[in-house]
């Protein structure tokens, strides 16, 4: 229902049904469509999509002298369009027999708070990659949880410098400039659909606020750390399911994002290869199972039916999550830093995988990049090289594998016996292992 002129979408009426809500088109204002059986009660319709139910009412005696008051019933989508109706009668009875409902906090009220508005640019955000969308979610939750009832204008440029300098003392530099970041990106929409509203973020900067300078962490060579990380692993990660899909990380070099989500029927063991459908790049990837992935899945793969029916599906499954796999392990990177005796992060078994490829065995760029999925360049001769099949990838694959084990020792302890085979095609730990 697109309409051209700012006369005739005041005067839009139609009985509010899902239907008809439906149907209403944003336009370059925000505009409302009145229902023509209950007088007073709206649908505003927002230029970015979003539809809340309203009422419109004169208060006190004044009649129409008197000023226009306006409050929204709630958000379309979270009230269907019945309960709206029920709300606005109540409301409007209430108006009819004297009283304000809207009164002093009419205003305040029109804006949303600042967890709708999280919500909304979350939940906005289809072609995002779930990581990042799970990311979003834990800026929302763990930074600025504390906020989530407050209308998005009670939240000032100082409420953000003290938040900054909160998250920096608590979290570190990078948590900081990934919440600030996030909450600038939550204001952008509403800024637009409500007149006068100010992005605290932006406030923040202009008025001297800046972010922390970005440094890429350093690593040292894979020799050093990836025994280190993998004593941490072992020792500081007690559930299997976690350990496993660390291990993965550090034989793969893959994203976490990509590994967290692997359904079982995207692994094929008899071809010996599966399939990443989630990725940054936004390409679908297929990789060979090396020995060691191997090994891991088959672990996964014998205490799968010890899983409730509904998390069979997954390789590494949760039944604490929403999603049903595993979601978070940023919890385990304090302790496995501190056993190892040197700084981990999941990211850095991608960082160590590329170095063991690249500078250890001296594998071609383009097949290394193939290998963890990285973004093609757009240059067209290395575009054509990084066309590698899953078979021809599979030699490679095992040589990174293999030589990642021989870094952290694996053969040294196998040939000491500290491994035992459990008859599934894992190893199993033994006293003393690192495995």
């Amino acid at each position: 229902m697109e309409q051209h002129s700012a006369k005739r979408i005041a005067k839009v009426k139609l009985t509010l049904t899902k239907r008809a809500v439906d149907a209403l088109v944003p336009a370059d204002k925000p505009w409302i469509a009145w229902d023509d059986k209950l007088v007073g009660f709206g649908c505003r319709v927002q230029p970015s999509g979003t539809k809340s139910f309203v009422i419109n009412y004169r208060a006190g005696d004044g009649g129409r002298k008197a000023p226009n008051k306006r409050v929204v019933v709630g958000r379309y989508g979270r009230v269907t369009c019945e309960q709206a109706r029920r709300k606005a009668q109540e409301l409007l009875g209430r108006v009819a027999g004297g009283d304000d409902p809207a009164g002093e906090r009419a205003e305040a009220r029109a804006l949303p708070t600042l967890g709708e508005a999280c919500d909304d640019y979350i939940e906005s955000g289809h072609g995002r990659a779930a990581e990042t969308q799970r990311s979003y979610r834990r800026y929302a939750d763990l930074y600025l949880g504390d906020w989530r009832s407050r209308a998005l204008d009670a939240i000032t440029r100082r409420d953000v410098e003290e938040r900054f300098r909160l998250i920096t003392e608590r979290h570190g530099a990078v948590p900081a400039n990934q919440a600030l970041s996030f909450l600038r990106s939550v204001y952008r929409r509403p800024c637009v659909d409500h007149e006068g509203l100010r992005n605290p973020v932006e406030l923040w900067i202009a008025g001297g606020g800046r972010y922390h300078p970005k440094t890429r962490k350093r690593i040292s060579s894979p020799a050093e750390v990836l025994p280190r990380w993998r004593a941490g692993i072992e020792a500081a990660v007690v559930n299997p399911v976690h350990r496993d899909l660390l291990m993965f990380g550090l034989y793969t070099g893959m994203r976490r994002g990509e590994i967290m989500p692997l359904a079982w029927d995207r692994v094929d063991l008899g071809a010996g290869l599966f399939r990443v459908e989630e990725t940054k790049s936004g390409v679908a990837l297929e990789l060979p199972v090396t020995r060691q992935l191997g090994e891991i899945l088959a672990r996964r793969r014998a205490n799968c039916d010890a899983m409730p029916e509904a998390f069979r599906s997954w390789v590494f499954p949760s039944p604490s999550s929403k999603s049903g796999h595993v979601e978070e392990l940023h919890a385990h990177y304090a302790g496995i830093t501190r056993i190892g005796g040197t700084k981990f992060w999941f990211h850095g078994l991608r960082n160590a995988f590329i170095t063991v490829a690249e500078r250890e065995l001296m594998l071609p760029r383009s097949l290394t990049k193939r290998l963890v999925n990285h973004a093609r360049p757009s240059d067209v001769t290395e575009g054509y090289a990084a066309d590698w099949t899953v078979e021809q990838l599979r030699e490679p694959a095992q040589r990174v594998a293999d030589k990642i084990d021989e870094l952290i020792g694996v053969h040294s302890i196998r040939s000491r016996g500290l491994l035992g085979h459990d008859g599934s095609g894992s190893f199993s730990r033994r006293e003393g292992s690192l495995l």
